[in-house]
């Protein structure tokens, strides 16, 4: 079994005792970095980055090499899935992504099969460069979207700000997205025990649409399927376990019930009151988040007060990862984040010797 030099960020998945609160950030590799910028430059387009695992690995490690991150997050995309399915996936400059054959019609959606790995090997072999050029200092996170998530952009064939598709299908042929859901899950399954075998020391789902849904839809639609996901997960890989996390952006009134999948830890929205949180949850998963990523636009001062304030929301207890509500804006100022990673080092540390003070310094 070989651990990371820094495992803080495993240990707190797993409701360990640790220094300090462990931090990464979703969406840590991206359009904020002028070094990402001119990689993606270089490789011609954003999928171009993804399937060349020297980019991919490059513009991984670069968060780390500016921010004393505790932890890589592969570098790839949610919907590499229906790609690898046959929909044909472009991303047009300002637009964002889009299906060339979104599924609008039974014959498609009968069709829908679990695609061969062999067309994700890109990501698989992503992940065993980045393991390799991480030179085991911080873990590997690897990751998916989830069934629901995955279903709305190949109905609609790419965002949508109200899913009518997606719903009207729902609402009319509840069997045909059944079949995508399972077709989907069945594949993420397999997509994420590939990337733990590739190297992945820790897996998440990222539910970003399924706070779109009714209640009743969501345990139907979306969280019935990310708990078959998680029941089918490879647990323990060379040695350790491999924690998981799931995250439905918008879900902050189901948490006790994801809680109950089986999963190690759950994200959490910038909406969600950490204490409401953990009252719902106890101590039987980690919580992962909070801060609103649009607190990183203020000023320095700002954003180390927003970092405090959700510190100590959370309290030192064990089972706390530091990120932000959703992903990184393109838009940060670089310099907010190395304040955001300072911050919340000192000021956790300090938290867990009863030191903090008002301005998150440790008095001796």
């Amino acid at each position: 079994m070989t651990r990371p030099a820094n495992d803080t960020l495993l240990r707190a998945l797993l409701r360990e005792p640790t220094d300090y609160t462990p931090l990464w950030l979703m969406r840590q590799a991206g359009r904020y970095l002028p070094e990402y910028r001119a990689s993606r430059a270089r490789a011609g387009s954003f999928m171009d980055l993804c399937r060349n695992a020297d980019f991919a690995t490059e513009v991984t490690l670069q968060p780390l090499e500016r921010y004393a991150l505790d932890a890589a997050i592969l570098f790839s995309d949610i919907l590499t899935v229906p790609d690898a399915m046959g929909l044909g996936l472009s991303f047009a400059e300002g637009e964002g992504p889009r299906f060339a054959s979104p599924l609008r019609d039974e014959a498609a959606i009968r069709a829908l099969e679990v695609p061969d790995m062999a067309r994700l090997d890109y990501v698989f072999q992503a992940v065993a460069a980045i393991r390799k050029g991480l030179g085991n200092r911080v873990p590997l996170i690897g990751f998916s979207g989830s069934p629901f998530t995955l279903a709305c952009y190949m109905i609609e064939g790419g965002g949508s700000d109200d899913f009518r598709h997606v719903k009207a299908l729902m609402y009319s042929r509840p069997e045909l997205l059944h079949h995508i859901l399972d077709v989907n899950a069945r594949t993420v399954t397999t997509y994420l025990n590939e990337q733990i075998a590739h190297g992945a020391q820790a897996v998440m789902i990222f539910d970003t649409w399924g706070g779109a849904l009714s209640s009743a839809a969501y345990r139907s639609f979306s969280l019935e399927y990310m708990r078959r996901i998680v029941a089918g997960l490879r647990r323990e890989h060379d040695g350790a376990r491999v924690p998981v996390t799931l995250f439905t952006k918008g879900g902050g009134q189901w948490l006790a019930d994801m809680a109950d999948t089986g999963c190690d830890a759950l994200g959490l929205d910038w909406t969600v009151a950490p204490a409401q949180a953990r009252t719902l949850v106890g101590s039987k998963v980690a919580l992962q988040g909070n801060m609103d990523p649009g607190a990183l636009m203020g000023s320095a001062n700002g954003v180390a007060a927003e970092a405090r304030r959700v510190l100590d929301a959370f309290g030192p207890a064990p089972g706390h990862v530091f990120n932000l509500g959703h992903g990184i804006s393109q838009h940060t100022p670089p310099d907010n984040v190395a304040v955001l990673v300072d911050i919340v080092h000192r000021h956790s540390r300090a938290q867990r010797a009863g030191l903090a003070t008002s301005d998150g310094a440790t008095t001796a």
